[in-house]
């Protein structure tokens, strides 16, 4: 078997001792297993796990669907994992002003962030349940999910720490995210909204290719506040031939 051909694929590993791998396949060569590890072989990395050549006894690429893993120049989109909780209790549930326009923390104690990274982690075994962590090098930068899936359309929402934000983390999240629903999942329609006084969010948006379609003149009320509401879309491109995703964007699921 070529194993090279496999990197940057979705696989499904067995290996000689019965277990099975399933993730994001990454290739070590010969040389650089030698180097690393002393290895005289090469190899496939699924997450944290090495196994050699020597061991598979079965591979083979898989479909995705759901919150499959996406890998963009600067983030990996993943699946929440029960440590994220402190972390987004930190980062974005102390933090007021990342629900200023929103209304929604639920990451304010951290007995409602272990809840809520709970219930996304118990969601995943449905495939239309779409919630990613932004991870940067094992740090949580964000948040992104789409939900509500109702037959033709979903909607999608995100959030970056205050310490991320001001890089283009946002709109790279959400491009990628959009193809991915899109052009993999055969969503149609992507929604989302945003006050009409969040220019940050307006910006991310509309740089993410999506379009505003309505105005909701006083559409939010967030405690003692009203908003207009901004609506936009995203819709999928109307082509025969689905779209091959850029080189730098691979796809597992966790």
């Amino acid at each position: 078997m070529k194993l090279s051909e496999y990197d940057g694929k979705y696989v499904r590993i067995e290996d000689i001792y019965g277990e099975t791998f399933t993730g994001l396949a990454e290739y070590g060569n010969e040389s650089f297993l030698e180097c690393e590890y002393g290895m005289d072989e090469d190899g496939i990395f699924i997450e944290d796990f090495l196994i050699l050549r020597s061991q598979i006894k079965s591979i083979a690429e898989t479909i995705v669907h759901g919150t499959a893993e996406i890998r963009t120049e600067n983030l990996i989109l993943r699946r929440y994992r029960e440590e994220d909780a402190m972390q987004l209790y930190e980062y974005l549930g102390k933090d007021p002003l990342m629900y200023k326009y929103s209304g929604w923390n639920p990451y304010a104690t951290k007995e409602m962030a272990e809840e809520t990274v709970k219930r996304f982690m118990e969601s995943y075994d449905d495939d239309h349940s779409y919630s990613w962590v932004m991870d940067i090098d094992g740090v949580v930068a964000g948040t992104i999910g789409a939900y509500d899936f109702k037959e033709s359309r979903i909607e999608v929402g995100f959030s970056v720490v205050p310490g991320w934000q001001g890089r283009g983390f946002a709109t790279e999240a959400l491009t990628a995210v959009l193809k991915y629903l899109t052009d993999y999942e055969g969503i149609p329609v992507v929604t989302a909204w945003c006050a009409v006084e969040n220019a940050a969010s307006h910006r991310v948006l509309e740089k993410s290719g999506m379009k505003l379609v309505s105005t909701e003149k006083n559409g939010l009320r967030i405690g003692n506040s009203v908003y207009d509401k901004l609506i936009f879309e995203y819709r999928k491109k109307d082509t025969e031939k689905r779209e091959e995703m850029p080189a730098w964007e691979k796809l597992c699921l966790k």
